[in-house]
């Protein structure tokens, strides 16, 4: 199996185990947002592979400032995971879940976040030494299915 069949496996799999913890917080939101309707909710699966030396500062990159950012551009952050030592990835792979009340807004909400002037700031401070942090992206986007008990 693929190195990413096996990042996307393991990524799906830590998705479910950890719905039953997340899910009661997924089921206040919809009950408080009257906006937002659970069949339309899509999630966002990313996985960044860092570029050699930039595990570290991918990280503090995300831990002060990404996080914040997309709360600001109406993206919800559902969790964050790195692969367990002895994994393929450990030390290198950064794999995240953004949760968007649909599809439109994802689109929105991205464009707004990559033009944002503090994003822009906070992304040239942490390459000022001109390589990205991460060497590799890969988006998947996810729609629940009707048994999950997460939408």
């Amino acid at each position: 199996m693929s190195q990413t069949k096996m990042l996307f496996a393991s990524s799906a799999f830590a998705l479910i185990a950890l719905g039953f913890a997340i899910l009661p917080v997924l089921r206040a939101q919809d009950a408080t947002d009257g906006a937002t309707k659970s069949h339309d909710r899509v999630f966002e699966m990313r996985t960044y592979t860092a570029s050699p030396g930039k595990f570290d500062a991918l990280h503090k990159r995300f831990r002060e400032h990404t996080l914040k950012l997309f709360e600001k551009h109406g993206m919800t952050n559902i969790g964050y995971w790195t692969p367990i030592e002895g994994q393929k990835g450990h030390g290198e792979v950064l794999v995240y879940i953004l949760a968007y009340p649909d599809a439109q807004t994802k689109e929105k909400a991205w464009k707004e976040f990559q033009a944002d002037p503090e994003w822009q700031k906070v992304r040239a401070a942490s390459e000022a030494d001109g390589t990205r942090l991460a060497a590799k992206v890969e988006s998947v986007m996810l729609k629940g299915t009707d048994y999950s008990p997460i939408k």
